[in-house]
């Protein structure tokens, strides 16, 4: 059940930075807007949000998250607006209001999403893996003197 919240939560955040940029400023289609935000939506959610962020946390997710945006705007843009925009100009601004709504995205899942799975970014490595191996000489110099008293003998 909290998926299918973040989904949502997700989905109307690209559904209306989309609206605002694409419908608001470049007269796209309503349906086409809700087609691009669904399949943005899912692209991002399974692999920005369960797959890096977990891993990698929340500044990597989000550069992730902007190419994927930005890419998978631009091609899936070409194949459903129909009309002549600038959609190199259109997609940078969507995909730039849409980065700063997922830094935030990444905040949530994180605290209310991802509680136990977020702990492998920030705590990587349990204190029992940093131990230290002990020599047989507990003074160095005089595993020195023996060393340089081997190689004189030779």
């Amino acid at each position: 059940m909290k998926h299918i919240k973040a989904l949502l939560i997700k989905f109307v955040m690209i559904t209306l930075v989309l609206f605002i940029v694409l419908g608001l400023g470049y007269e796209v289609s309503f349906a086409d807007i809700l087609a691009l935000s669904t399949i943005l939506t899912v692209a991002a959610y399974l692999i920005g949000d369960l797959f890096i962020l977990p891993r990698y946390g929340n500044t990597a997710a989000t550069i992730a998250d902007f190419g994927l945006v930005y890419l998978g705007l631009w091609a899936l843009g070409d194949a459903f607006i129909e009309g002549d925009i600038p959609l190199g100009l259109a997609t940078f601004y969507a995909t730039a209001g849409i980065t700063i709504g997922e830094w935030f995205f990444h905040r949530y899942m994180d605290n209310e999403i991802l509680p136990n799975q977020n702990a492998a970014h920030q705590n990587p490595a349990p204190r029992e893996s940093f131990a230290t191996e002990f020599a047989e000489e507990s003074d160095v110099s005089d595993s020195m003197a023996k060393e340089t008293s081997k190689d004189d003998n030779r």
